[in-house]
């Protein structure tokens, strides 16, 4: 048998090798897809099963918010009335740590003619039982913000334009004693002398008296019925004088008279006004907690009901002279039993922020 000629064993050599190239190429293809469609099976079955956990998740629902906190200390004619709208802000305010503790109360009270024997002793027992005056700047911010102030705080009003020698003798010894500040409604009388002005500016600049207003001509009382002219007198007046001696707009109208009424209140806002002092003792207030009535008290008949208005921040109540001493035991527990009511509620009230509030407000702050 004569051998292949050289040419065609190297033509068979190329080609048996083509053909075990080409053998190799074809047997590892189907091993090779085996594997990517394996793990884009696995992927996919991971990725369809997160997202089934992910849509199966049930949502969280908020618990119920509790009620409003309810006074046993309260006449049955006086219900506390809230006037923060929103939840989320009520409650982010509420439990800030960098807020007033939740049970924060204070009492208004009002001076006219008293004893000083029986003044000095109202005074000392307010600051035994653990209360400290604040001024108006401060109670607004904590009524509306709940900005930080003394757990038991009291604000001592001094109605009607007094002299400053009054002022010194009644008010200045607890001052410097213990830094409590009054507010003085200020009647802004045309006819008062200068001196009276020119003193009460100096005390103002001292800093321990706040002046707020308490209308234009004494005797006048705003009610409903009053005419559009004498309302504007007695609230925009006070302020244009107030701007010219007190260098300051007054944030506060302490009703003279103790007369109000819708249309009052709604001007005093319209001017600027963001407190309101009525003659009515309903008891004490904390934020987003102002006690009010709906009706007539035949009890007491010459308290004007307030609620119906709506605007608790317009009609504060206070207390008179006579009836802080009995009262005095009252605010204090009821600050103490509104802070027990808080805390029992914490949980479930910082559950409903955490679900319904936290995305838009940013979670609760911690300590």
């Amino acid at each position: 048998m004569k051998p292949f000629p050289e040419s065609l064993r190297t033509i068979l050599y190329r080609l048996t090798t083509l053909l075990i190239i080409v053998f190799i190429l074809i047997s590892c293809e189907p091993f090779t897809t085996s594997q990517q469609i394996e793990a884009q099976s696995i992927s996919s079955t991971d990725t369809a099963l997160a997202q089934a956990n992910h849509t199966q998740a049930p949502p969280r629902t908020p618990p119920a918010l509790p009620a409003v906190f309810q006074s046993p200390y309260l006449n049955p004619l006086d219900t506390p009335r809230t006037y923060i709208q929103n939840p989320c802000q009520y409650l982010h305010n509420k439990w800030n740590p960098l807020s007033a503790d939740p049970g924060t109360v204070v009492m208004i009270v009002m001076f006219n003619d008293i004893l000083m024997e029986d003044f000095d002793r109202i005074m000392e027992q307010l600051h035994e039982q653990g209360f400290e005056a604040i001024n108006t700047k401060e109670l607004l911010a904590f009524m509306e913000r709940n900005v930080k102030i003394p757990q038991r705080s009291v604000v001592i009003i001094q109605n009607d334009s007094q002299q400053a020698d009054d002022l010194t003798r009644n008010y200045r010894e607890y001052y410097d004693r213990w830094k409590w500040v009054v507010v003085n409604g200020w009647t802004s009388n045309p006819d008062a002398p200068e001196y009276l002005w020119q003193d009460n500016i100096a005390l103002e600049n001292e800093g321990w008296v706040d002046h707020q207003a308490q209308g234009m001509i004494p005797g006048t009382v705003l009610s409903d019925e009053s005419s559009k002219t004498v309302i504007q007198r007695e609230l925009e007046n006070p302020i244009t004088a107030f701007i010219k001696l007190y260098n300051k707009n007054p944030i506060a109208i302490i009703w003279p008279g103790g007369g109000f009424g819708m249309r009052p209140v709604e001007a005093a806002r319209q001017l600027g006004y963001q407190l309101g002092f009525t003659a009515n003792t309903r008891g004490p207030v904390m934020y987003n907690w102002v006690p009010l009535a709906d009706e007539v008290d035949p009890e007491r008949p010459t308290y004007i009901p307030e609620g119906q208005i709506n605007d608790p921040l317009m009609t504060l109540p206070r207390y008179w002279p006579e009836q802080i001493m009995d009262a005095i035991d009252e605010v204090r527990l009821t600050g103490n039993e509104a802070s027990a009511y808080a805390k029992a509620n914490k949980k479930a009230e910082l559950e409903y922020y955490d679900i319904v509030c936290a995305d838009t407000y940013g979670p609760m702050p911690t300590p």
